[in-house]
């Protein structure tokens, strides 16, 4: 693959790069109360934008087909939504002893209540040839990120309620009478939600830059880099393990789903959820710094273990076969 095609491939995670260096240099522009009035505009109209395009693009005669899939889905919802942030608060607990940055740490944290992308871990066990991905409940981890914020509860509640559920319900509603047309012409949703996804980052570290008192030490940040791609490599092994196991009856296709589902987390749900439950917060974009780091370290991790995951699939739905075919009969 050459540059130039790596580049087109890769272009939101420039466009994170990009636009926080815009936000530092000129952040003026993107604050609160400045003239793109992040207050609405991004608060209100970008996040019911993205979650409105999530409702148009999602098609749930697949969603109801994965959903069939009880004893996988069951396996990706408690371990994405116990198991993972549980381990990362008892990790954080010895983490808290050091001199690490608090805000990077609380975003540590976040990072572990968030579901997986319908997107990333979708394609990659696509790409292996597993099953199709699950789709997590928003408002489970709405409930874990709730009580860490100092926004009544109820606020956050009916916040997200207007902003998350009613346009992604209105979104499905839309897609049943322009469904054909929408399988006709394939409109680029993900590029969308993107596009409005690198405007809310853009906002938020506008807010961080405009505030004097925040600094972010190179220390801190090389530590929590090391421990999300420490942390992947760890849970991506664990679940390896808890899936391959001589009892649990998960066919080598569902162990791909299980490892990308149930260690991915989602970059387009986080951060808007961020804003929501953390509205106010002056090291908001502080918290989102380890989700933004997780996002790109899932997608090089994912990519260059796609041929090994795949390969191991392969040799295993052979083995299975062979050990399933009937024995010849002996003659006598």
């Amino acid at each position: 693959m050459g540059l130039l095609e790596r580049l087109r491939k890769e272009w939101f995670i420039l466009g994170i790069v990009l636009v926080i260096a815009v936000a530092r240099l000129e952040p003026a522009v993107g604050v609160k109360g400045g003239p793109l009035k992040p207050e609405i505009t991004i608060t209100y109209i970008a996040v019911s934008a993205i979650f409105f395009n999530s409702g148009l693009s999602l098609k749930t005669e697949e969603l109801t087909s994965a959903l069939m899939h009880v004893k996988l889905h069951l396996f990706v919802q408690i371990f994405t939504l116990v198991f993972f942030p549980t381990a990362i608060w008892l990790f954080l607990q010895l983490l808290s002893i050091t001199p690490i940055n608090e805000w990077l740490l609380k975003g540590l944290q976040t990072v572990g209540c968030m579901p997986p992308p319908v997107s990333s871990a979708v394609i990659l066990t696509k790409a292996v040839g597993g099953n199709e991905g699950i789709v997590i409940t928003p408002l489970l981890l709405l409930l874990f990120l709730g009580s860490s914020s100092s926004v009544p509860f109820t606020s956050i509640f009916s916040q997200l309620f207007m902003t998350v559920v009613v346009p992604l319900i209105i979104g499905q509603i839309v897609r049943r009478y322009i469904k054909d047309w929408l399988e006709r012409k394939k409109p680029p949703f993900g590029a969308i939600s993107s596009c409005v996804l690198l405007m809310i980052i853009y906002t938020t570290f506008c807010d961080t830059f405009a505030n004097p008192n925040i600094d972010l030490d190179k220390f801190s940040l090389i530590i929590i880099v090391f421990i999300i791609f420490s942390v992947q490599m760890s849970f991506m092994f664990l679940t390896f393990l808890f899936s391959t196991r001589n009892n649990s009856s998960f066919t080598p296709a569902d162990t791909v789903a299980i490892i990308f589902c149930s260690t991915h987390k989602s970059l387009t749900l986080g951060i808007p959820m961020l804003k929501i439950v953390f509205a106010g917060y002056e090291h908001l974009s502080l918290i989102s710094v380890p989700l933004l780091i997780y996002h790109p370290a899932q997608i090089l991790l994912g990519s260059l273990l796609v041929p090994t995951i795949k390969s191991w699939m392969v040799s295993r739905q052979k083995a299975l076969k062979l050990t399933r075919q009937p024995k010849a009969p002996v003659k006598v």
